[in-house]
């Protein structure tokens, strides 16, 4: 149908012609309450905005001489923000005639990594970047979040 009757057949309905693919040969137009059709788009991002999951990168910082309670502790937050489904960045920050050790840094987090191996998988291998060395942990693909604070993850996400 020629762009002029297409017009006139919308004016006529009282809708409006609105050109959908441009850059097909010929362009396809449609005839339709223009309005409504961007209240509906609107809508449907609102929706998918709703049901998308906010992933955050939480970090916890380690020292070389760290003890083995405290290692422990921040072991456990570690899992906790892993089941909550958010990334968590291992740091070792070394100071002083620490720097001349990276590798006791280096066990602590293949140590880490080794207990943590059956709910997280390495983003990125261990990598030393001036007096940090640093690694990130992602959780495996199949854990479900759990209940309570992926509602309040939800709760604050909306707001």
């Amino acid at each position: 149908m020629a762009p002029p009757q297409a017009l006139t057949l919308a004016r006529t309905k009282g809708l409006d012609l609105v050109e959908i693919s441009p850059t097909a040969v010929p362009p396809v137009c449609r005839i339709m309450d223009f309005g409504k059709f961007q209240y509906e788009q609107q809508k449907r991002a609102r929706s998918a905005k709703k049901h998308q999951k906010v992933i955050l990168v939480k970090e916890i910082k380690f020292r070389p001489k760290v003890d083995e309670h405290d290692y422990q502790f921040k072991k456990k937050h570690i899992e906790r923000f892993l089941a909550d489904g958010d990334k968590v960045k291992a740091t070792i920050f070394f100071r002083g005639r620490e720097n001349a050790h990276p590798e006791i840094g280096r066990r602590i987090l293949e140590r880490l990594v080794g207990e943590l191996s059956e709910m997280a998988v390495i983003e990125q291998d261990p990598q030393k970047e001036g007096n940090q060395l640093h690694t990130i942990l992602a959780p495996k693909p199949g854990m479900k979040r759990s209940q309570s604070t992926s509602q309040a993850s939800r709760d604050a996400a909306s707001e």
